[in-house]
């Protein structure tokens, strides 16, 4: 697997969960939206349990355009699945507006090898990452889906824990191992 053969846009997506609901929602998450929002057209790649943060789950979603992020979105979010499960997913949730949009620095850059650690950090330490991405400039054109402005950020990913970064942990669904 690689990074920005496909995904020209990322989500990161930092949900702060109530206190023993972590492990709810990614039961519901894995279950019921994985799979409706690859059918839009959205490639969720990335679903971890912070280890050091246990009320939070991190997610990836890549798309390969700002305009099929549009249509990914609006078809999931006004489609079926989520109106039927939304509300148990929101019920787990303190905050789910932690969300920051990139692009990829370098298109191409792979993916850890199996069995290594998977930590992201921020602000990026570009020396041990195998993937890094920069704030994307246009403007969140799903409204719905409050994203952060108060950037520019640049993320890594890297096998290597670095002092800012963060130990992430698949989820049975993540695509990165």
């Amino acid at each position: 697997m690689t990074f920005g053969d496909f995904e020209t846009v990322l989500e990161l997506r930092r949900y702060t969960l109530h206190p023993g609901r972590r492990d709810e929602l990614i039961e519901l998450f894995e279950r019921e939206f994985v799979d409706p929002q690859e059918e839009a057209g959205a490639h969720l790649f990335g679903l971890f349990r912070v280890p050091s943060s246990p009320d939070e789950f991190l997610w990836l979603r890549g798309f390969r355009s700002m305009a099929a992020r549009k249509e990914a979105l609006e078809a999931f979010y006004f489609g079926p699945a989520w109106k039927e499960h939304r509300e148990a997913a929101n019920a787990t949730m303190i905050d789910s507006d932690n969300v920051l949009l990139l692009r990829p620095v370098q298109p191409g850059l792979t993916s850890p090898p199996p069995g290594s650690e998977l930590y992201l950090s921020l602000p990026a330490e570009p020396s041990d990452a195998f993937a890094v991405f920069e704030t994307e400039p246009s403007p969140n054109n799903f409204p719905q889906l409050p994203v952060r402005e108060d950037g520019p950020f640049t993320v890594s990913f890297s096998r290597l824990a670095s002092r800012s970064g963060v130990l992430l942990e698949p989820t049975a669904r993540s695509l990165l191992r």
